[in-house]
């Protein structure tokens, strides 16, 4: 089951509204990407320091039928050449799943189409296949606001969970850091501008948690609390942390333990290929201090292009043409699921 065989093109229409990009997009044979448009929230949750659910939701009622039609324009296709609709399930905020859950249900219906449920981490982790083929097995690093993960997949649809966070995911840690710094939301990529900014090493030092021997999960709340503290007992003290020095050594604990432990797994698991996946696998120095562990290793490394790496809807199509091939299919009672889990093996 590692590849499929098609004798005919198959086209799925993706939608993607688990957070804050109400997004649709037209994709060939889970590989080609016909058309993916985002229409981004940023602007709006900004002034608020991070994502608000309430107006998430009202921007996706006012953008998915918009999106959707101009994901069938821009790839040039009607609805009677459309094979399936693919739409995020979960995990996610639960009123931004359902818009797209509900458009997805009334397209379906109109149009007398498949409707297929996917995993959002599921997409993340087959945006890999616009760039390269699979090759099992495979061990995939998840990363994203809300996740933390390192995923073994032996064949095509089936996911191993070995390991994840046990309180803050990367994304998560990266943003409360970035606001303690009084960084702009989002405060990720502003880590890491200020980090690779940085010529001269850190000499601030944070802690790593390994947890116990043998361990993939991660925990990164003692270093986020770490962190929050160096920071405040210089305030009161009347001095100034350099926000670079900050950010890098933050920045350099939680690549260190992803790596090293995704390393460890890719060993364990003698995975052929390793995929990196989620909006964190965007942030430049996780991708160079991953590439040069996988190329230590003589280990295929595969990581999807910056804009590829948020979400998007043309990942949710991706690994919804699996999820089609293999027979998976919804029926009108679908519902948001926002803390659905990949595990199914």
């Amino acid at each position: 089951m590692g590849e499929f065989i098609m004798e005919e093109s198959i086209l799925i229409l993706g939608i993607e509204t688990s957070c804050d990009e109400t997004a649709a997009s037209v994709v060939e044979n889970g590989m080609l990407i016909r058309s993916n448009v985002v229409a981004s929230q940023i602007k709006s949750h900004k002034r608020f320091g991070g994502v608000v659910p309430e107006i998430a939701s009202r921007h996706h009622v006012e953008q998915i039928t918009l999106v959707c039609e101009a994901a069938l324009e821009e790839a040039h296709v009607t609805w009677e050449e459309i094979d399936g609709i693919a739409v995020t399930e979960g995990p996610g905020l639960v009123g931004a799943l359902l818009v797209g859950i509900s458009a997805a249900k009334t397209l379906a219906f109109a149009h007398s189409l498949p409707l297929i449920p996917v995993n959002h981490m599921a997409g993340h982790i087959y945006a890999n296949r616009f760039i390269k083929e699979f090759t099992f097995p495979l061990v995939s690093l998840v990363v994203s606001g809300g996740h933390t993960e390192i995923i073994h997949m032996p064949e095509h649809g089936r996911f191993e969970l070995i390991g994840e966070t046990r309180d803050d995911a990367a994304g998560e840690a990266f943003d409360k850091v970035a606001r303690v710094l009084g960084l702009p939301y989002p405060g990720g990529p502003e880590i890491d501008r200020l980090a690779r900014e940085k010529e001269e090493p850190s000499p601030l030092n944070f802690p790593r948690a390994w947890l116990e021997e043998g361990s993939y999960d991660f925990s990164f709340s003692g270093l986020k609390s770490a962190v929050i503290n160096a920071v405040h007992n210089a305030e009161q003290k009347g001095e100034h942390l350099d926000q670079a020095d900050v950010a890098a050594s933050f920045q350099e604990s939680v690549i260190e333990v992803l790596v090293t432990k995704t390393m460890g797994a890719v060993q364990q698991y003698q995975a052929k290929q390793l995929l990196v996946a989620g909006g964190v696998a965007a942030n430049g120095g996780l991708r160079h201090a991953i590439t040069k562990a996988a190329e230590e290793a003589g280990i295929e490394l595969v990581i999807p292009p910056i804009q590829l790496c948020t979400d998007n809807a043309a990942m949710i199509a991706a690994a919804g043409t699996i999820d089609y091939l293999q027979g998976k299919r919804a029926n009108m009672g679908l519902n948001a699921q926002p803390g659905l889990e990949l595990v199914n093996i």
